[in-house]
């Protein structure tokens, strides 16, 4: 029995992607139609930066023979990332199996796949648990010290002393306690930080059973986690639970000297209210890598608003993530072959 990978879309791979895949069992067929998807993508007018770096990389490699439908009609695997074919499930016949080279699954719940009886979907959730972890960690230490009036006074030549905030004994409380969640509060709390958590199973005052995390907090007790919190830090999955769920009343009750942390989906956050809660001083500042329109553009008040750390949603982004990306999809491929149940398997009831 031969499987049938087809490769899709390769942002961010390494070059010898496809021989790992291969090599992983002589059964395994893996090729790269990532040049025909691509001339699909400009036939229906695509654009942007993601399109423009997909189709510089099918151009560096020779690739598949064959049409995309053609190599469609094969495929019982397809391994895409940020991008995969229209009417995918029809145009695959023998398709069981979609991975999806990404933690955060929002953007295909309208996908005729997610919802097709007999495909598995697959994540990458926590291949990006580390760099992400790291990014926060230094939104907090940037944050604390003052890093963006450094900045500014080096370039202004301006010597000026002022006080910052000692990160020991304060609060982070994080909106999230999956892979990402579990990797902050290991480092949050490497450096003395309490660190709480919410979470749709937490049960307020119960045991939370994942290490470095001192205290939990139901759904319902969000704002009491809020309160509390010197620091918070949203690392949970867009949902329709979580879409806006940081609005007005959140903010109102933050500490006046608490910042708030996103690296998981802009639309979490109302970004219109945030811009205000930042004026207006109801919290002390923001440390941000997604946004509600990305790229963010360039008329948004939070580009020149002092208390806010800006980076281009690239908190997931290491010199690493290829070959985490890799070994996951190839442990799953093992797991596929030999009939076991796969790591990352999407809950298609609860989005994530």
């Amino acid at each position: 029995m031969r499987v049938n990978v087809l490769i899709v879309s390769r942002i961010d791979l390494y070059s010898g992607f496809m021989d790992d895949i291969a090599a992983v069992d002589p059964r395994v067929s893996v090729k790269d139609g990532v040049r025909q998807f691509v001339a699909e993508l400009r036939e229906k007018g695509a654009s942007g930066v993601m399109v423009d770096r997909l189709e510089k990389q099918a151009n560096m490699v020779k690739g598949a023979e064959g049409n995309l439908d053609g190599l469609l009609s094969e495929a019982e695997v397809v391994f895409g990332n940020l991008f995969f074919p229209d009417r995918l499930v029809s145009r695959a016949p023998n398709l069981r199996w979609v991975h999806i080279a990404n933690a955060g699954i929002d953007r295909y719940l309208s996908m005729d796949y997610f919802n097709a009886k007999g495909v598995a979907i697959t994540n990458s959730r926590g291949c990006v648990a580390v760099p992400i972890a790291e990014h926060v960690l230094t939104f907090l230490l940037m944050l604390a010290k003052g890093a963006p009036r450094l900045m500014e006074n080096k370039l202004k030549r301006r010597w000026e002393r002022f006080t910052t905030l000692e990160l020991r004994d304060r609060v982070v409380g994080l909106i999230g306690l999956g892979a990402i969640g579990a990797e902050i509060a290991r480092l949050a709390k490497g450096i003395g930080m309490k660190v709480v958590a919410t979470r749709k199973s937490a049960v307020s005052g119960k045991p939370v059973g994942v290490p470095w995390v001192d205290g939990q907090y139901s759904v319902n007790d969000l704002h009491q986690m809020l309160h509390d919190s010197d620091f918070v830090v949203i690392a949970a999955p867009l949902t329709t639970e979580t879409r806006g769920l940081i609005g007005e009343a959140e903010l109102k009750t933050m500490k006046r000297t608490a910042y708030l942390i996103n690296i998981s989906r802009g639309p979490i956050v109302n970004e219109p209210m945030l811009i205000r809660a930042l004026q207006e001083g109801w919290i002390a500042g923001a440390g941000l890598d997604v946004f509600t329109t990305e790229p963010l553009p360039p008329n948004s008040e939070l580009w020149s608003l002092p208390n806010v750390i800006l980076s281009p949603h690239m908190s997931g982004s290491s010199d690493k993530r290829p070959q985490h990306l890799i070994t996951l999809f190839c442990e799953n491929l093992k797991r596929y072959l030999r009939g076991e149940e796969m790591l990352n398997v999407i809950d298609r009831e609860k989005s994530y």
